[in-house]
Order: C-alpha cells, then structure tokens, then sequence
C-alpha cells in the first residue's frame, strides 16, 4: 500500500509540474512575464493555485530550454534579451532548414504539396493586425511543415525548440511590420522552388529569407534596448 502511494504521489507531482510548466509558458507568451525580471515563485505558486515544489520542477525544465536561469542565493530571473543569443538562434535556424531542404524535396510527393500548400495559405491569409500571436504562429507552421517533409524527427524537435525559444521570449514583437510583404513573397518563392523540385533555388531563397528576419529582429532589438537605455536616465 505504501509503494502505491508513493507512485501515486510521484506520478501527481508530474502533473502538477507539467500544468505549472504549461501556466509559465502561458504568461511568457502572454508577456506577464517578461525578460529579465525576478520570479518569486511563492506568488507564481499562488497565482496557479498550487504548491511551490511543482512551480520549482517547472522553473527547472525552463531553465533546461534557456527561458530560465537560476542563480544560487539570487533565486530564478527570466533570461534577458541577448542579441547574441539571438543571432546564434538564426544561424543554427539557417544550418538546420537548409540541409533539411534536400531531403525534403527528394521525398516530396502529392500530400507532401498539398500540406505545404496550405500551411503557406494559412500564413498568408492570417489577419495582418494580429501578427504578434497569430501571423507569427503561421509563419513558424510554414517552415516546421516545410522541414517535417524531410521526416527527420530529431532535426525537427530541435527546430521545434529553437521556434519554441523564439517564440516565447522574443515573440513577434521585433519584426517590422514594413517587413510583412516580403516574408509573404519569400514564402511564396521557396513553396515555388519546393513543389518544381529546384533544390538550389530554394535553398538560396530560404537562406535570404532567414538572414533578412535575423537582420530585422536584431535591428529592431537594438532600438528597443538603445530606448530602455535612455528612458533610465
């Protein structure tokens, strides 16, 4: 009866820290916590309306993906904005998506088109004012659909969790919106290049697609810390 227990308890643990990792992956998103910033877990317990050790196994799986950083004596911080961690992001994005490329074009057949088809549909359609969350969504749904064509599972968990990091702690809102245009156009020439089997094309495409978000995201988070700089004093 004890061991019954005792694996009962386990196994409610897990729960509680997945449901605690899902509510903080939530407020990241939701941007009510944000970069930089202290954790006081105790009221991140109280705000999910459980315990603090599920909260802390959280934080711990956080800290794993890079959206957390722990410090002895200092407790749990968010990671803050780092240009290099954000160059670095796209230069692994780049090498993954375009080795990833061949191979998907090589086993590319009539569903593969089809899904492609409307993943890039379902990005360019998706309402312009509303490119934080759901124009951003798309658009990361586009190249994860794109590069699952290749069918290598762990090259695409790994993608999965570089989108997953961009996603949360740098969101959507460093991408210009002048810049909206010609990610459509550049999506609509790499899904050209896919489905006519062009294997060079496509790859210079999507490598120019990357590198330009990169240049824009970089740029637009230099103003942004320049303008907390100045606001400081």
């Amino acid at each position: 009866m004890s061991k019954y227990r005792g694996e009962k308890n386990a196994n409610g643990l897990i729960d509680h820290s997945h449901k605690a990792y899902k509510g903080i992956r939530r407020m990241l998103y939701h941007k009510e916590l944000v970069p930089g910033q202290k954790i006081a877990y105790r009221e991140l317990a109280e705000q999910l309306r459980m315990s603090p050790t599920p909260i802390i196994q959280a934080l711990k799986w956080l800290e794993i993906q890079g959206l957390v950083r722990h410090e002895p004596h200092r407790g749990y911080h968010i990671e803050p904005f780092s240009l290099r961690e954000v160059e670095e992001i796209y230069e692994l994005r780049e090498l993954l998506e375009i080795a990833l490329l061949p191979i998907a074009i090589e086993q590319l057949n009539e569903e593969g088109i089809q899904q492609l088809k409307t993943a890039l549909k379902a990005h360019l359609s998706a309402v312009r004012e509303f490119y934080l969350k759901e124009r951003l969504f798309k658009n990361m749904e586009f190249h994860l659909t794109l590069a699952a064509l290749s069918k290598k599972v762990t090259q695409l968990r790994i993608l999965r969790n570089i989108f997953d990091l961009l996603f949360l702690k740098y969101g959507g809102n460093y991408l210009p919106i002048a810049s909206l245009k010609s990610v459509d156009q550049e999506h609509q020439e790499i899904f050209d290049c896919v489905v006519s089997r062009n294997i060079k094309g496509a790859q210079t495409i999507l490598s120019r697609h990357i590198s330009n978000v990169k240049r824009q995201v970089l740029q637009s988070l230099r103003q942004m810390l320049e303008e907390d700089e100045e606001s400081e004093y």
